[in-house]
């Protein structure tokens, strides 16, 4: 073992882990700069907005459910206010905001800071055995930079007119012609990215320059590959969209005329006569440049699931994933495509048929990726001495709700199937069971199941248990009857479905989805007090509680500044599981081959490649 970081630069780990001179209770737990504290601000602050984001869900259901009837609680309506619900009745323009912030919120401010600022921040440096990210202040002003984002779309729903109303897709012309509201989406979507941006960078270095001596690329976790693709699809994509909000701001607030139209004309006036824009721009240019980002952000919200799901599969059967480097293969696959196949939510649009044809076969293809990473999942719990875990339960789940998300998706995906399923429940069924009961049943697995390295104690298995079950049960309740829905012709953005008479004949099932809405808040009350409660409360554990192998768990628990006590040295693959001739049923991949527990190492120590 050696104190000199493996990038050659004596005295890093002062650098980057206890060097930080982090004295008061501002910069040690504000502002801090070790990516441990920044990974639970980014967990808390995400969960805080995802909590956020499922009550403006809920009350768009009330509507949905009993629409045009008052709230049930004369108290909400009075909180709400006369113009957003008046009588305690849902204003459908209000309704439209619920519906757009909802989308962003959701995605922008909860899944993704999640998955990569919180579960990448925290647990990246620890499995790759660095003291600290690269870029201690970077990440520092990546975090705040999301928060002051976050804080931005929040104040929107307080500037005259409310907040942005036009879709979390934000298409123009209607969102160049909307409420002030818009123009602070704009501007808080600005701060996401770069706040993204800024991580992503970090990510990428700190993977490839800071790994410890040993661990070459191919005994990364697969965890780590994920978070990797993830921060170069988050580098490649997001810029598009950046300058895509830097145009509509400028269509707003400078009179251009970049997505704007000739000849639009609103509320019967030609909209040129009433404010002087010159017009000749394109509405499809945004679609373009906003789905050439969407697309790949729906793999920036499931790699890192898939990748929590990989560690706890593998740590609970207690054998190796099946196919390790075919999931790392698939996985780089996957980031590559998923650039060239953002044109098939365009179908609508009036493409020639080359086009489309070509969108349609690119669609096909990146379905093959996700279905080998499945299929890798599955294999591997055959054979296996499978611990039913609260992680472990999670994490199963996990694998037949992302295999609904994506097989509903070929569908959309082909241009004859769409004209018929474009824009309704069937849509929203599709995405919600990629990102609810697919990528958040996977970020519950991880907190679950890394909670002990960050606080040195254990969640509630009883707790989990009466979190779990309601949950898995109330999710498919909301999301499978959407698809019925859709294939009903119901369109996704109705404020009163009942108007039409196919919307009537569906809205016993629309019921139905409310209640199981309102039931799955209830259902996360377990979970909550589980969170908080077991922080301090919960039951102590040493610092490998689930006998895993990667590095993360050589750390103490939870880990000081610098992580290590010594610098780890890897001799082996990350999933040394119930491997032939050792006494054990696993081998840390920091263990040296000649421990006495050991046995003989399924490799020989190699040095990284920097």
């Amino acid at each position: 073992m050696t104190d000199t970081h493996p990038n050659g630069s004596p005295g890093a780990r002062e650098a980057h882990g206890g060097g930080h001179g982090e004295t008061s209770f501002l910069w040690k737990y504000v502002f801090s700069q070790d990516h441990k504290v920044i990974g639970i601000q980014y967990g808390i602050t995400g969960l805080c907005f995802l909590f956020f984001g499922f009550t403006l869900m809920m009350l768009m259901r009330w509507q949905l459910a009993y629409p045009n009837q008052p709230l049930p609680w004369p108290w909400l309506a009075e909180l709400l206010g006369n113009i957003r619900a008046p009588g305690g009745v849902l204003e459908a323009g209000f309704y439209n905001q619920l519906g757009a912030m909802h989308g962003t919120i959701m995605v922008f401010l909860g899944v993704v800071p999640i998955a990569v600022g919180a579960f990448g921040n925290y647990v990246v440096p620890l499995q790759i055995g660095a003291p600290d990210m690269a870029f201690p202040k970077l990440n520092m002003a990546s975090y705040w930079v999301y928060f002051c984002g976050g804080v931005i779309m929040l104040a929107s729903f307080f500037v005259p007119g409310g907040a942005a109303s036009s879709g979390w897709t934000s298409y123009p012309p209607l969102s160049n012609i909307a409420t002030q509201g818009q123009t602070w989406w704009l501007v808080g979507m600005v701060f996401l990215i770069t706040s993204s941006l800024l991580g992503s960078v970090n990510f990428i270095v700190t993977i490839v320059q800071m790994r410890a001596p040993g661990l070459s690329m191919f005994r990364l976790p697969f965890f780590v590959w994920a978070q990797l693709v993830t921060a170069f699809l988050l580098l490649l994509a997001f810029p598009p969209l950046e300058a895509a909000g830097v145009l509509q701001l400028m269509d707003r607030v400078f009179g251009t005329s970049f997505f704007l139209p000739s000849g639009l004309v609103v509320n019967a006036i030609p909209y040129a006569q009433t404010t002087g824009y010159s017009g000749g721009g394109s509405a499809l240019l945004w679609q373009h440049l906003f789905w050439f980002l969407a697309h790949p952000e729906v793999y920036v919200l499931i790699l890192p699931a898939m990748g929590i799901v990989a560690e706890i599969v593998a740590n609970n059967t207690r054998k190796p994933l099946w196919g390790y480097r075919l999931l790392v293969y698939a996985a780089i696959f996957l980031g590559f495509m998923s650039f060239i196949v953002w044109a098939h939510h365009m179908f609508m649009t009036g493409m020639g048929t080359v086009m489309s044809t070509f969108f349609q076969t690119t669609t096909m293809i990146i379905s093959i990726p996700s279905v080998i990473i499945l299929t890798c999942m599955i294999l591997s719990l055959w054979g296996g001495s499978i611990r039913f875990s609260i992680p472990m339960l999670f994490a199963l789940a996990f694998l037949p709700m992302f295999a609904i998300g994506g097989l509903t998706g070929l569908p959309l995906g082909l241009t004859l199937s769409d004209l018929h399923l474009h824009d309704t429940y069937y849509v929203i069924g599709h995405f919600h069971y990629v990102v609810a009961p697919g990528t958040i049943m996977a970020l519950f697995a991880g907190i679950y199941y890394w909670y002990p390295k960050v606080t040195g104690r254990k969640m509630s298995g009883l707790l989990g248990h009466l979190h779990f079950w309601p949950t898995l049960i109330l999710m498919n309740s909301i999301f499978m009857p959407m698809f019925f829905m859709g294939m009903a012709g119901l369109n996704r953005r109705m404020y009163d479905q009942t108007v039409y008479v196919h919307g009537r004949g569906v809205q016993p099932l629309s019921l139905m989805v409310s209640w199981s809405a309102w039931m799955l808040a209830v259902a996360q009350i377990p979970f909550i007090i589980n969170f908080f409660k077991s922080w301090k409360a919960g039951e102590k554990v040493n610092d490998n509680p689930w006998e895993a192998t990667t590095l993360e768990w050589a750390a103490p628990s939870p880990p000081p500044h610098g992580n290590f006590t010594t610098l780890p040295e890897v001799h082996r693959g990350p999933y040394e599981y119930s491997v032939p001739g050792q006494s054990g049923d696993f081998c840390p991949q920091h263990a040296r081959p000649d421990s006495a527990s050991e046995g003989t190492p399924s490799a020989p120590p190699v040095p990284a490649a920097h």
